[in-house]
């Protein structure tokens, strides 16, 4: 892969509702903590940013130079600064792009923002944000999709919810048809992710779940309920990566390594089975760049804005067996204890989903778990951790996926 890549600092907000907060205000709170934790004298040490939100131009309306004006708030002024926007995958894609613009040679101390502010006392105005990832020129294709997906499911009654959602629950019930996947094993899951994040200080919801509780709750779309699926989440993450040059220039430790960050996207496929699945793809590469394979990796945060994705990547990255997810989570295979703890921060469904920068969040917490410094949530002799965060949606599957993969140095 050419130049190392470090990750010097990172910073997180407590993801949940942030009422009393500007979009701007949660960049310099996350900023100012990946700054200080990268023992940098001040934010003048960063040669470029990569600013990521996927929302803040619909509700808000700051559609241009997003980064450009929270940025300058901080104190960062005459670098260059590149906003991105790439659905749910926005964090780790802004991440991508930095890790390459260092391996490039384009700059020694890089610094990724994501941010994403969605309480904004209009729950209907928020919640149709999610209309507009996928193909808006042709919204009958998504309902014939869904249908070849799921089949026929009539569920007005159940109330408002996001389209991915139906999206989600479609994909789930095609697994149910090949594989025999069940409600309690999707319960498992979000039981499971529910009281990893009761240690999680960061977290959106920390009240722990039993897998009772999770299927008696409001039913979604079959077969999820509410508690299998991540909340509007207000917050904002910041990493700070750095060739070995800036490491020495800004006294950094090395003790977290990038060593894959590849983004992909889909293909022409048979959407009724998994096969060829974007993630599979894109973890192949991942895998092949990083040196290490599945079986290597030893604490993953993957992309569960519900539960069943979670099963579902579990699968496609070869953590657990193709149609295992389910019975593997069952067992307690993927909990903290287990053989591969996944989302030791409570997932997307309990840590919170503030779209930009659910990414980021998910490189802090695979951060904090190779440094040794999780508290409870520490898996033990973590040294390969792998980072899945999805995007999107086209043809059946995620229109985006990204990978990362970090070493304990």
């Amino acid at each position: 892969m050419g130049t190392s890549v470090w990750i010097a600092g990172v910073g997180m907000t407590p993801f949940g509702i942030h009422s009393d907060k500007t979009v701007n205000e949660l960049v310099r709170w996350a900023v100012n903590d990946a700054i200080s934790d990268a023992g940098a004298s001040s934010v003048n040490s960063v040669d470029a940013a990569f600013f990521g939100t996927a929302t803040q131009g619909f509700l808000q309306g700051q559609v241009m130079i997003a980064g450009q004006i929270a940025l300058r708030e901080t104190g960062l002024q005459a670098i260059p600064v590149f906003n991105i926007e790439n659905a749910c995958a926005t964090g780790a894609s802004a991440f991508t792009l930095a890790v390459n613009h260092i391996r490039a040679g384009a700059g020694d101390v890089v610094l990724v923002v994501g941010v994403e502010k969605m309480h904004i006392g209009n729950p209907e105005r928020s919640m149709a944000v999610f209309d507009t990832a996928y193909n808006v020129a042709d919204p009958d294709a998504l309902t014939r999709t869904l249908k070849e997906l799921g089949g026929e499911v009539d569920e007005p009654h159940l109330g408002r919810r996001s389209i991915f959602m139906d999206i989600y629950a479609a994909m789930a019930r095609n697994h149910m048809r090949l594989h025999g996947t069940t409600p309690e094993q999707i319960a498992a899951v979000a039981a499971k992710n529910h009281k990893h994040a009761a240690d999680n200080p960061r977290a959106h919801y920390r009240e722990p779940m039993t897998v009772e509780q999770v299927l008696g709750a409001r039913k979604l779309s079959h077969p999820l309920t509410v508690p299998m699926c991540a909340p509007l989440t207000d917050g904002a993450a910041a990493i700070v990566v750095c060739s070995d040059e800036g490491m020495r220039r800004i006294g950094a430790r090395r003790d977290v390594e990038v060593l894959a960050a590849v983004v992909g996207t889909g293909t022409d496929r048979d959407i009724t089975t998994f096969d060829r699945h974007l993630s599979q793809r894109v973890c192949v590469q991942a895998y092949e760049a990083a040196g290490v394979g599945a079986g290597d990796v030893d604490v993953a945060e993957v992309h569960d804005a519900t539960a069943f994705a979670e099963i579902l990547q579990t699968e496609m990255l070869g953590l657990v067996p193709r149609g295992e997810g389910g019975p593997c989570a069952e067992r307690g295979e993927t909990s903290l204890g287990g053989r591969i703890p996944v989302n030791t921060s409570g997932g997307l469904e309990s840590k919170g989903h503030p779209i930009g920068a659910s990414g980021l969040g998910q490189i802090f917490e695979l951060t904090e778990q190779l440094r040794g410094t999780a508290g409870n949530r520490q898996v033990e002799n973590a040294r390969i951790a792998l980072a899945e965060n999805g995007g999107g949606f086209h043809r059946g599957e995620e229109a985006v996926t990204s990978i990362v993969i970090l070493g304990k140095a």
